[in-house]
């Protein structure tokens, strides 16, 4: 008898206000589904640089790091979810989610990213994610609630 894993939640994460709430949305779903949660950043290179293709990715790479663990300390604090895993991808951020949705119960993501760092989550994802994910999406806003949710 194969054991199969658990199912995921699958969170995309730009270091805005909205990926924030969308990763404390995610800690109370994920026992609605008996779910881990999988955050991802995922990153591609600057629209005003067409056909730049720089010798290494690092600068971009640590940015997005950076963003993920910080929206992951604001969302949390010190009560990161223990089975909670996360990622960052060199990839259009819709193409990386809508990927991500094929093994998951559920997606959530911001309704318009306005991250600080540019390009990672635009509302334009969301809207790509609605329209194409394999699994239900929850947009999310900005919070008004005293919970963060």
């Amino acid at each position: 008898m194969s054991t199969r894993p658990a199912p995921r939640i699958v969170v995309g994460v730009d270091g805005s206000e909205q990926s924030v709430v969308a990763l404390r949305y995610a800690k109370k779903m994920a026992p609605v589904f008996d779910a881990t949660i999988f955050a991802i950043a995922a990153w591609d290179y600057p629209a005003e640089y067409p056909g730049y293709v720089p010798l290494g990715t690092s600068e971009f790479q640590d940015a997005a790091r950076i963003h993920l663990k910080k929206a992951l300390a604001s969302a949390y604090g010190e009560d990161i979810p223990s089975d909670l895993e996360s990622t960052v991808v060199l990839a259009h951020p819709a193409k990386a989610l809508v990927k991500a949705s094929q093994e998951a119960v559920l997606l959530i993501v911001g309704r318009r990213g306005h991250g600080t760092f540019r390009g990672l989550l635009l509302g334009s994802v969301s809207g790509a994610c609605v329209a194409h994910a394999h699994c239900s999406v929850l947009v999310v806003r900005e919070s008004a609630g005293p919970d963060g949710v």
